[in-house]
């Protein structure tokens, strides 16, 4: 009876947060972005947890995913890959990695490996080599022109870190003006409330892009 009990409790609670998601006049989140490890996705469940967090995504509102998953060993790198492109989602995955320099397009991007730094670098190289070729004056170099050269090249309008209140290494000129949402609840454990909290705290917030 006590297990019965707090299954419908946890439906209630649920059903709560969907009903405050409703009457909240602020508009959701239309790109969300979620930082996860290598670590995350080796615990049992990890890939539908990612197959569930992108069906709420886009049931909440979002018209596009990034999911930054960084890791520690680059040998695992084709193993993920090949598991992340056959998770169950409700739209297109486009999965980019280590050496990829064409852009991700499709309503669910997932960079692993990639890494901020590495993916900026690149898109300064890639710079540094159109101007030695003259194809590229020096003066026109501006934000304009390395972000036409970026992987990923949209900017998230909510990020979630699950686990702890640190970022690694993702996103880093994509996200300057991302609302940051940390929440201690592990990535195997991350419910649709964890969700739907992190989506009405954003809801909550007045964007200042920088201002």
């Amino acid at each position: 009876m006590s297990l019965r009990r707090g299954r419908c409790a946890v439906g209630l609670y649920d059903r709560y947060l969907a009903l405050r998601y409703r009457l909240h006049e602020a508009d959701p989140p239309e790109h969300v972005a979620v930082v996860i490890t290598e670590r995350d996705l080796l615990e049992q469940g990890a890939y539908d947890t990612l197959a569930d967090f992108l069906t709420w995504a886009f049931e909440y509102g979002a018209r596009r995913v990034t999911v930054s998953v960084s890791v520690l060993d680059e040998a695992v790198v084709p193993t993920l890959s090949r598991e992340l492109r056959t998770v169950d989602s409700p739209e297109p995955i486009d999965v980019r990695g280590p050496g990829d320099t064409e852009r991700a397009d499709a309503p669910v991007r997932i960079s692993i490996g990639l890494g901020g730094k590495r993916e900026f670098a690149s898109a300064v190289r890639r710079i540094a080599e159109s101007v030695e070729a003259g194809e590229l004056d020096p003066e026109d170099v501006d934000a304009d022109r390395i972000e036409e050269r970026l992987v990923f090249d949209d900017e998230p309008d909510l990020l979630i870190k699950t686990g702890a209140e640190r970022l690694s290494d993702f996103l880093i000129w994509q996200s300057v003006y991302s609302e940051l949402y940390f929440t201690d609840v592990n990535w195997r454990d991350f419910r649709r409330r964890d969700y739907l909290r992190a989506v009405l705290d954003y809801k909550n917030r007045q964007r200042r892009f920088g201002r």
